[in-house]
C-alpha cells in the first residue's frame, strides 16, 4: 500500500487542501457569476449570467469542485469511523456526532435568517424581493442533507468498501445512470432523487477507496481523468446534456438537478486528476509558509460555505439598490473589468462576517462538547436517526424554496429544523454549565 495513505499516523494535508481548494473555487465561482442591475423602479435586478451569455456556461467546468468535497469527506468519514467501531462505538453515537458537526452551524445561519426574513415580512418588505433574497440565501443548502444522508449510511457503505471495494462505486455508478436513463429518456422524474446519493455517493465512496490506497499508482488516475473525461465529453457532444455544471433556466436536461450521467462522468474525471496533481501540490503543503494559509480556510470550511452569500447582498444594497454602482452591458469589456474590485469587495466584507461569527464558533464548539451523543449510543439512538431524517427533510425544503417562498415565512421547515436538531441533541444533552470551554477543537465534518 502507498505510503500516500498516512491519515492513520498524521493529518492528512492534502485532503485539507482538497476541502480548502474546493470552498474557495465554490465562493468564487457564485461571486463572479452573480450578476446584479439597478431596476428602473427603484429595485435590484438579477440577470442569470449564464443563460444571457452561453458561452460562459463552459466556464462552470472550472468552478464545479463539488466532486472535491465529497472525496475529502468520504476520506475523513472512512478514517473517523474505523478509529470509532474499533473503540466500540455505535453507529447512532458516531452518526449522530458528524450530524452535530453539520447541523449546529446550519441552525445558527438558519435562525438568523428567518428571524431577517419574519422582520422583513412583518415590515412589508415587497414579497418578489424577499423570496429572491431568501432563495439566494438558501442556494447552497442542496449539500446539506445530501452530506447528512451519506454519513448516516456511511457505516454500511463502509462495510460494503471493506468487503468490495471499488466495486461498491462501480455497482453505484450503474445504478445512477439507470436512474438518469429513467428520468432523461423515460420521464420518470420522481427516481431522480436517488442521483442526488448515488452521483455525490460515488465522490464519497472513492474517498475511502483513496483512503485506503486504492486510487494509487501510475495508471489508476490516468484511467480515471481521462475515461471520465472522455465520456462527459461525449454525453455533451452527442447526446442531452448541456457543458453547463450548473443548472440554467430554458435548458430541458440538466446536470446538477438532479446529478446527471455527465456529472457521474465528471466527478470520475475530477477525482482522477485529484489523484495526478497530489505528489507536486503535497511538496507544496509541506512548506509551513503554505500549510500556513491553507489550514485556516479549511478549518473555516463550513462558515464560508453557509454566509459567503451574505457579502452579495450586503453589496447589492449599498451600490445597486442605491443606484451607486456603474452599469456597463452585462458581458462587456468594462463589465468583466468591474469583476475584479466587486470580487475583492466581496472577499472584504465576507472576511469581516468570518471575524464577527468566530465568538459565535468558539460558542457553538462548546455546545457541542456538552450536547455530542456518546460514542457508544444505544438508548436513545431513535432520537438521532428521527432527528437527522426530520432535519434532512426541512433543509431538502429550504435548498429547494428559499427562506421566503413566495415572499412568505416558511414555518414547517422552520420548526422541523429546529426539531430535528433538538432530537439529534437530545442523547448527548448532560448537566453541565456550557461557559466551561470546550475539550476538543471545533471542526466540521468534511
Amino acid at each position: 500500500m502507498s505510503s500516500d495513505r498516512h491519515l492513520v499516523t498524521s493529518r492528512d494535508r492534502y485532503v485539507d487542501f482538497l476541502r480548502a481548494w474546493a470552498i474557495v473555487l465554490v465562493v468564487f465561482g457564485h461571486w463572479l457569476i452573480t450578476a446584479l442591475e439597478h431596476g428602473p423602479e427603484g429595485g435590484v435586478w438579477a440577470p442569470e449570467l449564464l443563460a444571457e451569455l452561453p458561452w460562459t456556461q463552459g466556464l462552470t467546468l472550472l468552478f464545479q469542485i463539488m466532486p472535491l468535497f465529497f472525496l475529502a469527506g468520504g476520506h475523513a468519514a472512512a478514517g473517523s469511523w474505523e478509529r470509532a467501531r474499533s473503540a466500540g462505538g455505535t453507529a447512532a453515537g458516531w452518526v449522530g456526532r458528524r450530524a452535530l458537526r453539520l447541523l449546529l452551524p446550519a441552525g445558527v445561519y438558519s435562525g438568523l435568517v428567518l428571524l431577517a426574513v419574519g422582520i422583513s415580512a412583518g415590515a412589508g418588505v415587497d414579497p418578489d424581493t424577499l423570496s429572491m433574497v431568501g432563495w439566494a440565501m438558501a442556494m447552497q443548502f442542496w449539500f446539506l442533507p445530501v452530506y447528512l444522508l451519506l454519513s448516516a449510511v456511511t457505516p454500511v457503505l463502509h462495510t460494503a468498501h471493506r468487503r468490495w471495494g471499488p466495486g461498491v462505486p462501480l455497482v453505484m455508478g450503474a445504478v445512477a445512470v439507470g436512474v438518469d436513463v429513467a428520468v432523461v429518456a423515460g420521464g420518470v422524474s420522481s427516481v431522480g432523487v436517488l442521483d442526488y446519493v448515488l452521483v455525490w455517493g460515488v465522490a464519497y465512496q472513492l474517498g475511502f477507496c483513496r483512503r485506503d490506497g486504492l486510487l494509487d499508482g501510475p495508471a489508476v488516475p490516468w484511467v480515471l481523468a481521462v475515461s471520465g473525461g472522455a465520456a462527459f465529453a461525449l454525453l455533451v457532444a452527442l447526446g442531452p446534456y448541456p457543458v453547463s455544471l450548473i443548472r440554467v433556466t430554458g435548458q430541458e436536461t440538466g446536470n446538477t438537478d438532479p446529478p446527471s450521467v455527465a456529472m457521474l462522468a465528471w466527478v470520475v474525471a475530477q477525482v482522477g486528476v485529484c489523484q495526478l496533481v497530489a505528489p507536486p501540490v503535497r511538496r507544496l503543503l509541506d512548506r509551513e509558509r503554505v500549510w500556513r494559509v491553507v489550514r485556516p480556510v479549511g478549518g473555516a470550511s463550513m462558515t464560508l460555505y453557509l454566509w459567503h452569500m451574505l457579502p452579495v447582498l450586503v453589496l447589492a444594497a449599498a451600490f445597486y439598490l442605491t443606484g451607486l454602482a456603474p452599469q456597463p452591458a452585462l458581458g462587456s469589456p468594462g463589465w468583466w473589468g468591474l469583476r475584479v474590485p466587486w470580487l475583492l469587495l466581496l472577499a472584504a466584507v465576507l472576511a469581516g462576517v468570518v471575524a464577527a461569527l468566530r465568538p459565535v464558533e468558539r460558542r457553538l464548539g462548546v455546545v457541542y462538547d456538552r450536547t455530542r451523543p456518546e460514542p457508544g449510543l444505544r438508548r436513545g439512538a431513535w432520537a438521532v436517526w428521527l432527528g437527522l431524517a426530520v432535519s434532512a427533510l426541512a433543509l431538502s425544503r429550504f435548498a429547494v424554496h428559499g427562506f421566503a417562498p413566495d415572499g412568505r415565512f416558511p414555518v414547517l421547515p422552520a420548526l422541523g429544523l429546529a426539531a430535528g436538531t433538538a432530537l439529534v441533541l437530545l442523547p448527548g444533552l448532560r448537566r453541565g454549565s456550557l461557559d466551561e470551554p470546550a475539550q476538543r477543537a471545533w471542526s466540521t465534518p468534511v
